[in-house]
Order: structure tokens, then C-alpha cells, then sequence
């Protein structure tokens, strides 16, 4: 399987359905308690790209989108419009939003994440699809360049400073980003006068592990 670095298209993906997956496993004790737990360190988000079409343009879109991708074959790029920046959806992205690690005085290049915290708990997602050009970091609170301080690789999400961030100097990033996927099925099937009715297409999305 390949990954092809493009997005879907986004006035398709707008208004489509999906969120993240979790998988919990529960076992029921004789005494009524529960043990739960997850083999998954990772969410894993799922759509409906059939949510998005309105016309029979996006339809033909659609497929032509499909079929370059071979179905399930090729995963591809997703915009996930209700997450797919470093802050809140309708912030501006700045240098600070996310702490992406701490300088050792060796270490050149870092991950990107996101952080998804809720009382005292926390999640870091690994960001693996930045998208180019939206990128911008800062070293100890002072903001890097892109291209003459820092290098970026939009298809496996680290950036890469030209001289290693000293010790202990907290090390942030801030960025938009897309969801790797594919799509979860080898048809698609759809009846020109059901869509006029109303009656939208089923096209299943699936996350990817890169």
C-alpha cells in the first residue's frame, strides 16, 4: 500500500460525519465490578464522505478521487474541519500552542503532537500530516524560521532546527494538520435519483497507522 500526499477534497469533506474510535476492552467480574482496558495507545477517526456531496459534480469528483486512489488501495490526506489546527478551531495558530519536547543540546529534530488534556488527564496525538506552510516554532519562547532556523517534513511530521535547541529549553510548535486515511471500502455505490432525493451515498473513512 502507498500513501499518496493529497488531500480530498475539502468542500467535500465539509459537513461530513466522523470522529474519533477508541477500542475498551471489558471484562465483568463474578462480583459485578468491571476490568477495563485498551490494546490501543492511539484514537483512530472515521468518517462519512458521503455527507459532503450536494451536487452530481461532487459525485463525479468523488469518484474520479476514488478510482485514482484504487478504492482502499492508497491512503490520502483528510481535512478534519472540527480538528485540524495546533489550537481551538476558530483561534490563530502561534509558535507556543503545543510543547513538542525540551532541548538536550544534541537533539536536532522533534515530532509534532497535539495535546488533548480534560481534568488531569492528558492525550499527545501524534501529528504525522502537517500541512505545509502553516507551520511555525519556537525555541524557548523565542519563534523560529522556517527554511533558514528549521526544516519541515510535511509527510512524516517532524521538524528538524539547524542548530539543537540548548538544554532545557522547552521546545513549541504550532501548525494545521491533515488525518491520514483511506477509504473503507472497493464500491461506491449511488442512484442518481435517490441523491436528488435526498438520499445520500454511504462512503466510509477510515484513519491510517503510519
Amino acid at each position: 500500500m502507498a500513501f499518496h500526499e493529497i488531500r480530498f477534497p475539502t468542500n467535500l469533506s465539509f459537513g461530513s460525519v466522523g470522529g474519533p474510535e477508541r477500542r475498551t476492552e471489558i471484562v465483568a467480574l463474578t462480583s459485578g465490578h468491571e476490568e477495563r482496558r485498551t490494546p490501543w495507545q492511539h484514537s483512530r477517526r472515521r468518517y462519512d464522505a458521503g455527507m459532503g456531496l450536494r451536487s452530481l459534480d461532487d459525485i463525479a469528483a468523488l469518484i474520479a478521487f476514488f478510482e485514482a486512489r484504487a478504492g482502499q488501495l492508497h491512503g490520502f490526506r483528510w481535512k478534519d474541519w472540527a480538528d485540524y489546527k495546533s489550537c481551538f478551531p476558530g483561534g490563530t495558530i502561534s509558535s507556543a500552542d503545543q510543547i513538542i519536547g525540551t532541548g538536550d543540546g544534541v537533539r536536532k529534530a522533534f515530532a509534532l503532537r497535539k495535546s488533548y488534556q480534560s481534568g488531569p488527564a492528558r492525550y499527545w496525538r501524534p501529528v504525522v500530516k502537517p500541512v505545509a506552510g502553516t507551520v511555525r516554532a519556537a525555541v524557548g519562547k523565542v519563534e523560529q524560521h522556517e527554511a533558514r532556523d528549521f526544516t519541515l517534513d510535511s509527510t512524516q511530521g517532524t521538524i528538524s532546527f539547524e542548530v539543537p535547541p540548548p538544554v532545557g529549553a522547552e521546545v513549541t510548535a504550532g501548525f494545521e494538520f491533515d488525518v491520514p486515511v483511506r477509504f473503507d471500502t472497493d464500491r461506491i455505490a449511488v442512484s442518481v435519483a435517490s441523491f436528488q432525493a435526498g438520499d445520500l451515498p454511504q462512503i466510509p473513512v477510515i484513519e491510517v497507522r503510519l
